[in-house]
């Protein structure tokens, strides 16, 4: 019985979220990391900051078939496949508003990292934390993006989005 009892009160401190310090993700804006000594991986490096950039920052979908097949396979629940329908979602789903300047980038991004015709980039996310312990805290977590490239345009996307969309990172708020 005693061990048993004692099995129950570490499993509960175990589980406590008050032991689990996580250290923040921490990215930054900086367009370097778009960059490769490879031609090849350049070029898609490139195409997928035009697609963080004009595209998911600025909203500029009218200009998403210099970046986008119209093929474009899309593997997020929420987004259908083709150009037209990742357009639609974005414009009229989502109502993305567009953004006054698309100088730089403004997403912190922790890599970004190409291999053959995929590039990945993994941006940091922060959530509030739903468990019922947590209440008001916040918990990060990295996000990722993939794309496959045909001839310097996405051809198929990959992200881990859910049906049920997770609350959007800014709903945290700085400093927690």
């Amino acid at each position: 019985m005693k061990l048993r009892t004692g099995l129950l009160a570490f499993a509960a401190v175990i589980s406590s979220s008050a032991l689990f310090a996580q250290e923040p993700v921490v990215g930054r804006a900086d367009e370097s990391l778009f960059a490769d000594k490879d031609p090849a991986l350049h070029r898609n490096k490139q195409a997928t900051l035009h697609i963080m950039k004009e595209l998911l920052q600025c909203g500029q979908w009218e200009r998403s078939g210099e970046w986008l097949t119209d093929a474009y396979h899309q593997h997020n629940p929420n987004a259908a496949t083709g150009r037209e329908a990742v357009v639609y979602f974005f414009t009229q789903v989502m109502k993305q508003p567009r953004s006054a300047s698309c100088d730089k980038l403004t997403t912190q991004v922790v890599s970004v990292t190409a291999q053959g015709d995929l590039v990945t980039v993994l941006v940091p996310r922060r959530y509030k934390d739903p468990r019922p312990d947590a209440a008001g805290k916040c918990y990060f977590t990295t996000w990722f993006d993939t794309w496959r490239f045909v001839n310097g345009k996405a051809d198929e996307h990959w992200d881990p989005a859910t049906i049920a969309p997770p609350p959007s990172p800014e709903a945290c708020p700085p400093g927690q």
